[in-house]
């Protein structure tokens, strides 16, 4: 591994994620390289946001699948990532299983942030499972990626309370604030070790 590692980001959105990242590397406070940008849709802003701050982006094949990439898929996503030399594949609302190859191929080398206190609210839309389970308190956690969903060993996690106003949206923008606070600083735990 490098002293400062690469990192390929992968999204399937806005991306405000990986650009809480980008800014934690240029500001100094994580040490990393983002060497690539990949999305599984072609429209996804992350994309617009990695070419705004000059970075190399691909969009993976179209899949047959809708939670998963199909067996060209992940082939190609895995000679992507070894292609740029690729130390770390960081999910930043990636929103498809990850399986092999890719977790053979970087075992205990892809991270995942994830809008829950886990392993509470696993899956989609984890804010709305915490709304409607009336808990008063959730947060994010930043984890290693194994086979099974939201299931790998957990990094970091910082919570955040609901308030009894939260509407799913209100909610989704607080634990996203938490995220983009958490995710460079798990990451800068992680490197350092």
């Amino acid at each position: 591994m490098s002293t400062s590692p690469r990192l390929a980001v992968l999204g399937s959105g806005k991306g405000s994620n990986f650009v809480a990242l980008q800014e934690a590397i240029l500001a100094g406070k994580l040490n990393a390289t983002i060497a690539l940008v990949i999305s599984d849709l072609p429209d996804a802003t992350i994309l617009t946001r990695a070419k705004a701050f000059g970075l190399p982006t691909a969009t993976l094949p179209p899949s047959p699948f809708k939670t998963k990439l199909g067996p060209e898929g992940e082939i190609a996503l895995v000679q992507l990532l070894q292609d740029a030399g690729i130390e770390w594949v960081i999910l930043a609302g990636y929103m498809r299983v990850v399986k092999d190859p890719l977790l053979s191929t970087f075992p205990n080398r892809i991270i995942n942030i994830h809008p829950s206190l886990l392993p509470a609210f696993k899956g989609l839309r984890a804010w709305e499972q915490a709304l409607t389970a009336g808990v008063k308190e959730t947060g994010c956690t930043v984890h290693f990626v194994n086979k099974d969903i939201d299931a790998g060993e957990i990094i970091a996690q910082q919570r955040i309370p609901v308030l009894t106003e939260d509407t799913p949206e209100t909610l989704h923008a607080r634990i996203q604030e938490a995220e983009h606070e958490l995710f460079p600083a798990a990451l800068t735990k992680v490197f350092q070790k």
